[in-house]
């Protein structure tokens, strides 16, 4: 695990001014700042076009802090932290304001007696990464990562790549600028605290390490469900949809996390390797089997919490006939020996509703009807569900008698909080993920191998839908679970989805 104070350097956020720095980055450094994470000298340098001077992105961020920040501090907090920010407009396209960023990052370096140690992190449009890269290694920004001297990583945003080809060729180019050691991909799924623990929970417990297994395992379902639609974001997701946005990263990696074998040790290529076995375990579908394991979906006009909503095709910049999926279901099966015969079921949606993801592992139920004679003829399977977000934790529903003079069996809820037991406020995602980069400590970040894998197989998949499009779409009422052909999908093998 990371240390706790990582060593002193320069945070360059690419599309410093942009959502993404404005609602996660920097209140996740502020976050930092106020723990006594960041050494003293560490300075964050917001790349942009459109603010002017060092203060005018200071007053923006301390609005946007008031918006997203989840802790609420003094001005005294904020005075200090803001003496670490620093503006630079630059255009992502000119290759002068690479040399010019340059000039300007070495005088602040010394300025601040900084080491030369430099986070690039690139909270940019995906269209935007090649040459951002390309730029940095011809403006000689990277350091090598040999030696003893100063370092360069680099921070990736997903989506990485569109499909397998341009994720390959969005490698090559990263490739020729930057070793894999200095490349951390972020999924900042993996910095919440119930997926790290997934790997806690299974290992550090001799109850559950027996159980998990095709021999006592059912099925296993994975939900991430949400109840905003594309939210001004109809551009981008006319151009990727739910398949590439979600399922390729996300839920993937959840996958990986709760199949992969035990590794040897948590070190960061040990985890990786095993998380990339699983991905290679995945049984290859042919396009009969895809068209009959994948349902696609697009929500139509209807209510969220009693208020009405419009439909994808409704959304601006989104097109009138759009054959875009905002749900997708996938049934995939991994050929191991701890998991052969054992169905994974894979859900995301838009407008669903409730805003949840979590992990639902699904026992099977014994073998022997014990108390059939006395009644109970139907017997809930024990189900064990890690939360992912938003309420953070895991329950256990098992069977119970219920008191009384006769036999009835009810299904009750074992549950934990992180919230109620810890009493205090779960960490986001991106504080322990920014720390990890800094601390050079790649686990939670995906390995070029393992992002070529997912894309494979996700791939697949899209090349199937191109030629087959959609022609029932919209096919889903926003506020509803999703299309009709997702519950088929389960009912064909006997079981349906959960209901969160």
């Amino acid at each position: 695990m990371s240390p706790s104070a990582p060593p002193a350097a320069t945070i360059v956020i690419f599309g410093g001014s942009g959502d993404l720095a404005r609602r996660k980055l920097v209140p996740a450094l502020f976050e930092l700042h106020c723990q006594g994470q960041l050494a003293p000298e560490t300075a964050v340098v917001g790349f942009a076009r459109s603010v002017d001077s060092d203060d005018a992105w200071r007053a923006d961020l301390r609005a946007a802090l008031a918006e997203f920040g989840g802790t609420k501090h003094g001005d005294e907090e904020w005075e200090s932290f803001a003496a670490r920010l620093f503006h630079f407009r630059g255009d992502l396209k000119q290759t002068q304001s690479f040399a010019d960023l340059k000039v300007r990052l070495e005088a602040l370096e010394a300025e601040r007696g900084l080491p030369g140690n430099r986070l690039y992190y690139l909270a940019i449009p995906p269209s935007g990464i090649g040459d951002a890269v390309s730029r940095l290694g011809e403006a000689g920004l990277v350091h090598p990562a040999v030696g003893e001297g100063p370092w360069s990583r680099l921070v990736v945003e997903k989506p990485f790549g569109h499909d397998l080809a341009s994720a390959r060729a969005l490698n090559e180019i990263v490739r020729a600028s930057f070793r894999e050691s200095q490349v951390f991909r972020i999924d900042h799924y993996l910095g919440k605290e119930t997926t790290q623990n997934i790997l806690v929970f299974r290992l550090g417990n001799g109850i559950f390490e027996p159980l998990w297994n095709r021999r006592y395992v059912d099925h296993v379902q994975i939900t991430v469900a949400e109840t905003l639609g594309v939210e001004g974001r109809g551009k981008f997701y006319e151009e990727s949809g739910i398949f590439r946005d979600i399922v390729e990263n996300h839920m993937l990696q959840l996958l990986c996390l709760v199949a992969m074998e035990p590794p040897v040790a948590f070190e960061a290529n040990v985890v990786r390797d095993e998380k990339v076995k699983v991905l290679r375990s995945v049984r290859p579908q042919t396009p009969e089997e895809i068209m009959r394991d994948t349902v696609r979906g697009q929500y139509a006009a209807g209510s969220i919490g009693g208020l009405p909503v419009p439909g994808y095709r409704q959304e601006e910049n989104v097109a009138s006939g759009s054959t875009r999926e905002t749900y997708a279901a996938w049934k995939v099966q991994i050929e191991n020996w701890r998991w052969a015969g054992v169905p994974f079921y894979l859900r995301a949606g838009k407008r669903l509703p409730k805003r949840v993801t979590e992990i639902a592992i699904t026992f099977k139920t014994p073998p022997i009807a014990l108390f059939r004679r006395a009644g109970v003829l139907i017997q809930e399977p024990n189900v064990l569900v890690l939360r992912i977000q938003p309420d953070e934790g895991i329950a256990l529903r098992i069977g119970a008698k219920e008191p009384g003079p006769t036999m009835r069996v009810d299904s009750v809820k074992m549950d934990f909080r992180y919230s109620e037991h810890f009493g205090e406020k779960t960490p986001d995602a991106y504080e322990r993920l920014l720390l990890d980069a800094l601390n050079g400590d790649p686990t939670l970040f995906a390995r070029r191998d393992e992002v070529e894998a997912a894309w494979e197989l996700v791939t697949s998949v899209l090349d199937v839908w191109s030629e087959s499009p959609p022609r029932d779409l919209p096919n889903y009422e926003a506020g509803t679970w999703g299309p009709e052909a997702a519950m088929e999908l389960l009912a064909r093998d006997g079981r349906r989805w959960r209901r969160p």
